[in-house]
């Protein structure tokens, strides 16, 4: 569960740049990291780095679901299956808070901390659990599908126990969807503590929007 992507810096520059400019049209998002852009933060750096996990992550979770019978998609396929997922992770997700960005043929979304964890805590929110129920849904219908859960908090306290308290929440929320049907073998979790803000950790407003839990979904190709 512990791999870092290994991207080239012009290609995260290039997603960075996408994403501040394709948030969910649902949620006040997008000004937010406009802002954090102009203030060096790279909101979309953020949102995009933190999110995406290692090659070999990737490849470990797709011969075992290969191996299942889940069988992998290609050529033109790709691009219709992950569209007909975002319509409808932007329908289920509408009014929650929850940003939907497309990256290619990937998707972010960019759970806040308003909606997720109290202050220093793991465990899962009441009023969360109806946002990751509708993920669910959408999850089991679309399973040819890889998800990254990434953990991400304030600069508040400590390295460590950032680093400690993120990790917990990714596998909070890891393992809250294996609860309810999404196989564990699509799931991979991973705390990255401070090191992906997408806002100002100078102000309050800041350090809520960089609490927060993000997860991308990959197709299986």
């Amino acid at each position: 569960m512990h791999n870092i992507l290994t991207r080239t810096t012009a290609a995260v520059v290039a997603l960075a740049l996408f994403a501040a400019c394709t948030t969910n049209p649902y949620t006040g998002e997008r000004e937010a990291s406009k802002k954090a852009w102009g203030a060096g933060i790279g909101a979309g750096v953020g949102a995009v780095v933190g999110v995406l996990t290692g090659k070999d992550a990737d490849d470990r979770r797709k011969r075992a679901l290969i191996g299942a019978g889940v069988g992998a998609l290609g050529g033109t396929a790709v691009g219709a299956y992950m569209d007909a997922q975002e319509n409808k992770l932007r329908e289920q997700l509408a009014g929650t808070g929850v940003s939907v960005t497309r990256v290619g043929n990937d998707i972010i979304l960019n759970m806040p901390g308003n909606i997720t964890f109290d202050v220093n805590r793991a465990e899962i929110s009441a009023g969360f659990y109806d946002v990751l129920n509708s993920v669910v849904l959408v999850a089991k219908e679309y399973d040819k599908t890889l998800i990254d859960v990434a953990g991400h908090t304030d600069s508040t306290g400590t390295m460590a126990l950032n680093m400690d308290l993120s990790q917990r929440r990714a596998d909070s929320v890891a393992r809250y969807l294996e609860s309810q049907g999404v196989a564990r073998m699509r799931l991979d979790a991973k705390g990255y503590g401070p090191n992906y803000p997408v806002a100002d950790n100078a102000t309050a407003e800041g350090r809520q929007l960089n609490r927060r839990v993000e997860l991308a979904l990959k197709p299986l190709t």
